[in-house]
């Protein structure tokens, strides 16, 4: 169990957050608050307010090597530690996230920006992977071989790798570190997250869960830090594999440096997920499914339908229906029931999201829906960053708001005549994250699911992301290396096979001349 001091000086300093008071937030290490050497902080914003809320305290690389340290230190002994033990503190640890839940989205909703529904949403999504880890003992079964040679047996095992860092995005406080730290540690290893900055606090949370839940000290680690923290992640010799959710030029460093100095690395990068729809679609199913792929959380999810390509003349229908749904959109902060979104991340991103459409629309681009300048009731929220619903019909492919990320409420179409022009679009993308297509025609669909040219499909979902007993990842510039994120791919990645190959000779058998030729299995 938490020590009563820690969970009573903790929910002392969320309240005192909570009422409007500034604290720092401090790290996690080795089962408790850590305060670091380095006296280096970054204020912690409410997106629906624009205020600084927090100030959260940032490591070294002094602070690093402790971590590091620790961790290993601790996982020698957890690498050996009986399945059914680590099985059994994954099942209290999945209790304690349910009971704690509605804590943990007031956090994401605090510091994200999201709804408190939309918050929960994640968490459940991130739960998924935790149920996977409470059944890991069945996916680290090894294989056997009897009698493979005259006497000799061979099976196979799977250990853990070692001391494992994941540094994750903003946009799923929750539910990214979880699809990485379940299995990292159900699987033997220990874990050091990254956070990202302007979300700590969802993740402490669940480091004091973890300890309720039994998890042996130094084997969950939350840190936070800039650049050069991450660079020092990257290269320091301590940490044997690198999990990373974030933006493609980033997983290009991580990747590239990750690497060159040993280590095993999932990098997932960006996205700019295609939908097509085709003109048999049912279109009012189709606009209410694309208008939450598009908006929800802001638009700022790696799975999200910024795209829409319409064939056939099909946006003559789509586009407004789409628009009808979307003007029905609550905006508002995540505290208000009765918000379905809230405001975008940063105020850097809410100007570079509005400069794109601005430069959309001097291009010639119709404002199908325009959400700039939007604020909601209420003078606390006037200087939030909000952006509410923006629909863009006949864009350009040249155009930033199209080729880009843009990670924000914006929903671009664009027009195909035919399905061979419209799969000839969504596979031009340099990313391959996702993809959709929405028709009532088996065939037409049976031919997307082979020829599109991403890692997770929709028929008819805007949002194909899979249940944690498959794997997440896409393909070309939206995963570098070829290990997809938990479920099996993920059981993989955070372990080591080892053969072995046994001999156990009659006792008393008298051993006969052994040649120089390479054995052979006769």
């Amino acid at each position: 169990m938490i020590p009563f001091v820690l969970t009573k000086l903790f929910r002392h300093s969320w309240m005192n957050g909570k009422k409007g008071k500034s604290m720092t937030i401090n790290m996690w290490v080795n089962g408790e608050e850590y305060v670091a050497h380095c006296e280096k902080t970054i204020g912690v914003e409410n997106p629906a307010t624009g205020k600084v809320v927090d100030q959260l305290a940032l490591a070294d690389k002094h602070c690093l090597d402790h971590v590091v340290e620790i961790a290993r230190n601790a996982q020698k002994e957890w690498g050996r530690t009986a399945l059914a033990k680590r099985v059994d503190i994954m099942f209290k640890f999945r209790q304690l996230v349910i009971e704690h839940q509605d804590e943990i989205a007031d956090a994401i909703v605090r510091e994200g920006g999201k709804t408190h529904g939309d918050a929960l949403g994640e968490i459940a999504r991130g739960r998924e992977t935790i149920d996977f880890a409470c059944g890991i003992n069945a996916a680290l079964k090894g294989e056997f071989t009897d009698q493979a040679s005259t006497g000799v047996d061979v099976h196979t095992l799977r250990q853990p790798v070692g001391v494992v860092a994941g540094i994750c995005p903003f946009n799923f406080p929750a539910m990214v570190p979880m699809w990485m730290h379940p299995v990292a540690l159900a699987t033997g290893n220990a874990f050091i997250l990254k956070v990202a900055s302007v979300v700590p606090s969802a993740s402490l949370i669940i480091a004091r869960l973890y300890k309720e839940a039994g998890l042996p000290d130094g084997l969950f680690n939350v840190i936070a830090g800039d650049r050069t923290l991450v660079t020092d992640i990257l290269t320091h010799p301590g940490i044997d594999a690198i999990s990373f959710v974030g933006s493609t030029p980033v997983a290009h460093i991580v990747q590239d440096t990750g690497v060159a100095h040993g280590k095993r690395v999932q990098a997932l990068g960006g996205a700019n997920n295609h939908a097509i729809v085709m003109p048999d679609a049912d279109v009012e199913f189709a606009a209410q499914h694309i208008s939450a792929g598009a908006f929800g959380a802001a638009g700022q999810r790696c799975m999200a339908l910024p795209v829409i390509v319409a064939v056939g003349g099909v946006e003559e229908k789509l586009v407004p229906a789409i628009k009808a749904r979307a003007e029905k959109i609550v905006v508002g902060p995540g505290t208000d029931p009765a918000s379905e979104m809230g405001p975008v991340i940063t105020r850097s991103s809410q100007e570079r999201i509005a400069k794109w459409i601005d430069e959309a629309e001097a291009k010639g681009a119709n404002i199908v829906l325009d959400g700039r300048g939007y604020r909601p009731e209420g003078e606390e929220y006037a200087d939030g960053f909000w952006l509410a619903p923006t629909i863009i019909d006949n864009v350009d492919r040249d155009l930033s708001v199209y080729c880009e990320e843009v990670f924000g409420p914006v929903l671009v179409v664009v027009h195909a005549d035919t399905y061979e022009e419209a799969i000839e679009i969504v596979n031009s993308s340099e990313f391959g994250n996702g993809s959709a297509i929405f028709t009532s025609d088996g065939d037409t669909a049976r031919h997307f699911v082979v020829d599109v040219e991403a890692g997770m499909v929709g028929v008819n979902v805007p949002i194909p992301v899979p249940v944690a007993y498959y794997s997440f990842g896409g393909w070309k510039e939206s995963l570098l290396g070829d290990t997809h994120i938990h479920g099996p791919e993920g059981v993989r990645f955070y372990t080591k096979a080892k053969v072995v190959t046994t001999r156990w000779p009659k006792r008393g058998e008298k051993v006969g001349y052994v040649g120089m030729n390479f054995p052979t299995n006769a």
